[in-house]
């Protein structure tokens, strides 16, 4: 007998791949047990402006070509050019959507999507890995900024 997959959806900007990424997306896959699919949605390059003020350093192809190399991802999509978390969740139709601890606007969102549209969706909010790691894009970056300050 085939099992079916449990499809985990997941998504962010993945500027700059870090750890905290690779944790975030092993997370993500663990939520949907052994026999889980990850698909993981890569912020387009207009949304990331749109939404943090700036431009990711990286083009979103790069992004979301370093996310699917990662051998917890499954498959890795660019999200739609005008965010839209409800047609994601139509075209995915993910069983679990796991959201990272940065993510509170997202899971807003979903939620109020799932609730309202009586959705067999369960929502799992992923924490965040260490506290003096690199484990952020701006952790990164002021990084860098120092060392090469001096």
């Amino acid at each position: 007998m085939i099992m079916k997959k449990t499809i985990v959806l997941a998504s962010g900007t993945f500027d700059l791949l870090h750890f905290g990424h690779v944790k975030y997306l092993e997370e993500a896959k663990k939520a949907g047990g052994e026999n889980a699919k990850l698909i993981v949605i890569v912020a387009r390059d207009k949304t990331v402006e749109k939404r943090k003020g700036t431009k990711p350093i990286m083009p979103e192809n790069q992004r979301r070509a370093l996310v699917e190399s990662l051998e917890v991802v499954d498959e890795a999509i660019l999200g739609y050019e005008n965010f839209d978390i409800e047609m994601v969740i139509e075209k995915i139709k993910p069983n679990i959507i796991a959201v990272g601890h940065d993510q509170s606007g997202i899971e807003k969102a979903v939620k109020n999507h799932v609730n309202e549209k009586g959705l067999d969706v369960q929502i799992v909010r992923i924490g965040r890995f260490g506290k003096t790691e690199l484990n952020s894009s701006s952790k990164i970056l002021r990084k860098i900024v120092e060392r090469y300050r001096r």
